[in-house]
């Protein structure tokens, strides 16, 4: 509890403070341009820190890392284009409810659940990463393939209509994540004798090839209509006590969910944001309303992805 204190403490020093502030400005800006990300921009920072103190080098690439993923719900709410992989279930609810003149609100439930979620996973990365980290490195290629085989069948639970297309779209995307070079062999795997094809494709690619050129499309199709206005105010991007009050299990619920999995190494926030909001659809009254705009998906996905973050740092730091 000392130590946790005397960090607090130097937190909130100037230096330290304009390098936190810094980091989290342009991560969100990063996180919130489609194509980019904060894997990107540490990589592009981190010579920069070779001549810091370790405590602001630190304290700069964890804010970008934080801030790309609160922005990515930024563009995936306003423009159905996800800046980042893992808000790419927010555009489910949060594109539609920005389409049904409640932008503000979007972003507002957006921004409130990443803070929760950042905010309960690092209790737990102050109090328990020694017992988590210790779990977490247990996991092995068995445990892995199981993580793996839920995930597809989470896309098949949460896929409209059915469940036989849902499994068919995982196993598409396993058949793409195959080409390349074998991590464990080293040898290639349908490349086809293309030299073009021996890097594989990358997760952010793909998403931007899935979700954004299908919506840029769609805008130029639609170029000539005129475009509504939506009109919000700074007051909507506040949630009101009987929100909370109708949201806090979800809230709680999401943000054990995304801190289990960003525990585990190599899973990440984009399965998290998959695993809470399929079970915030699950569990709901209203199953439904999801994908139509619902507070639950947008706060299912937002309130998992970001405390997967904390997650993350787990096996990391300790």
């Amino acid at each position: 509890m000392e130590h946790l204190i005397t960090s607090f403490g130097n937190l909130f020093t100037p230096l330290p403070f304009i390098f936190l502030l810094t980091g989290v400005v342009v991560g969100v800006v990063v996180g919130a341009i489609p194509g980019l990300s904060g894997g990107m921009v540490i990589a592009l920072t981190l010579p920069l820190t070779f001549l810091m103190d370790s405590t602001n080098a630190l304290i700069l690439l964890v804010s970008m890392y934080v801030g790309s993923t609160s922005g990515g719900l930024i563009s995936a709410t306003l423009m159905r284009m996800p800046g980042t992989p893992a808000a790419m279930m927010t555009i489910l609810d949060g594109f539609p409810m920005a389409k049904a003149g409640k932008p503000g609100r979007a972003l507002g439930f957006g921004i409130f659940a990443s803070f929760i979620g950042g905010l309960v996973s690092w209790v737990f990365l102050a109090t328990l990463s020694p017992p988590l980290a210790e779990i977490a490195v247990r996991f092995g290629p068995y445990e892995i393939f199981s993580m793996t085989l839920v995930a597809l069948m989470l896309i098949s639970a949460v896929s409209a209509g059915s469940m036989i297309k849902g499994l068919l779209s995982g196993m598409l995307g396993i058949s793409v994540s195959m080409v390349g070079v074998d991590p464990a062999s080293g040898g290639l795997r349908l490349t086809f004798d293309f030299i073009e094809l021996e890097a594989g494709f990358r997760l952010l690619p793909v998403i931007l090839g899935m979700l954004v050129m299908s919506q840029v499309i769609a805008d130029i199709v639609n170029i000539a209509q005129p475009i509504e206005r939506l009109q919000t105010s700074f007051r909507s991007m506040f949630m009101s006590f009987d929100d909370l009050k109708k949201l806090w299990f979800n809230l709680l619920r999401s943000s054990l969910i995304g801190t289990w999995i960003g525990v585990l190494p190599g899973i990440g926030g984009t399965t998290a944001a998959i695993a809470s909001y399929t079970t915030a659809k699950n569990f709901s009254k209203n199953p439904e309303k999801f994908g139509t705009g619902t507070e639950d998906g947008i706060v299912a996905a937002e309130t998992a992805n970001n405390a997967a973050v904390n997650g993350a740092l787990v096996p990391l730091i300790t």
